[in-house]
């Protein structure tokens, strides 16, 4: 799916071109025709051309790199610093300062006096030790350095590759990405050189809205390369298995219920009595000691259900033998469980019961 359409560029203006007799002869190769003394610029091929310096964008971003944006023009200063705040990219849409990536180190330290000037509280005169006139002179110091470099303030390093609106004006910028061997992704008018840029864009360079949609194209971009920096799937198919009803059980769930599963087995066979914890997850006595379930991992509600069942044939078993054998026990037999003061007085009556027959013996002796 294109990420832009050919309305879209048709209403924002793409597609006007300069006066015929400001041109440059090596971008004959993208102009469609001639009208009212103006070149149209083949939308087709801009399209086409989008295309791969979105995906160039997007890689080098999902890569770990950084966009800079440069645009000083009037037409394009608005658009280049709302856009590359949106997705956190440094920018630079006032002059462009010689040496910005060529060296960068002194830019760096320009960077870190433009920090130190910021933790300043111009207000507070008596609790600075400076007097107003060292007060005002550090102000317009840091109001300077913030309107040059405020854009590129969290730039830490050269960036890995450069958005440019009009490539006649930022001559200087290119010529500086070209000596480092930065990629120039670039708006490219009936006007310019297409040799200087590595991802070129036929399109008109001096509209306003023409210039809007393309620098958002280029940030929605870098918008979704952050997103894959950070793991997060940006409607491609899944990388991997997703995490649901349908995941693999891990190898101690696997383990635990074929142990579950055998114990179950062994325990109908062997007609060991089996235990079922207070939990409902089933344990299989070993020694008269059955396993508690804080002493294993906790099982998936599915891997329970399965050693329940596979359970419940052997459980039945063992309580239908353990009734059989209570109802074919002697009637004389102790009963557990029974009151302690029957118990009592069933032994007094068997105590007198002897006495009497004592009696009755000793008696029969005497006659």
């Amino acid at each position: 799916m294109a990420v832009v359409t050919m309305r879209q560029l048709l209403e924002s203006g793409v597609h006007f071109g300069h006066q015929t007799r400001r041109w440059n002869p090596k971008m004959k190769r993208f102009i469609f025709t001639e009208r009212n003394g103006i070149y149209i610029i083949d939308l087709q091929q801009s399209l086409s051309y989008i295309d791969r310096s979105f995906e160039f964008v997007k890689a080098t971003v999902a890569r770990g790199g950084q966009i800079l944006f440069v645009g000083t023009k009037k037409q394009a200063q608005a658009a280049i610093a709302e856009q590359s705040t949106r997705v956190g990219m440094p920018y630079v849409n006032q002059r462009w300062l010689g040496g910005m990536l060529t060296n960068f180190q002194t830019i760096n330290k320009r960077l870190q006096r433009l920090k130190e000037l910021e933790e300043i509280d111009f207000d507070d005169v008596a609790g600075s030790d400076r007097t107003k006139k060292e007060l005002l002179g550090m102000r317009r110091e840091m109001a300077k350095l913030e309107r040059s470099l405020g854009g590129i303030r969290d730039m830490g390093r050269v960036p890995a590759a450069v958005w440019v609106i009009d490539t006649n004006k930022e001559h200087l910028a290119i010529d500086e990405a070209k000596k480092l061997g930065i990629p120039v992704v670039a708006v490219l008018d009936t006007n310019c050189d297409p040799d200087d840029v590595d991802y070129p864009i036929p399109g008109n360079d001096d509209a306003i809205r023409s210039v809007t949609l393309l620098t958002r194209v280029i940030a929605d971009a870098v918008a979704e390369g952050l997103m894959a920096r950070s793991g997060v799937r940006t409607g491609e198919e899944p990388s991997g298995a997703e995490v649901g009803a349908d995941e693999p059980m891990a190898e101690w769930e696997r383990e635990l219920l074929g142990g579950e599963a055998g114990a179950a087995v062994d325990a109908a066979t062997s007609g060991q009595p089996a235990a079922v914890a207070a939990d409902g997850s089933a344990a299989v006595a070993v020694n008269g000691t059955a396993d508690a379930p804080g002493d294993r991992p906790a099982a998936s509600a599915e891997a329970e259900a399965v050693a329940a069942e596979a359970l419940g044939a052997s459980v039945a078993d063992v309580t239908g033998q353990t009734e059989a054998s209570t109802a074919a026990a002697p009637s004389d037999a102790p009963q557990m469980g029974a009151d302690p003061a029957a118990e009592v007085e069933a032994e007094v009556d068997s105590d007198s019961e002897v006495e009497s027959a004592t009696a009755e013996a000793d008696s029969s002796t005497a006659v």
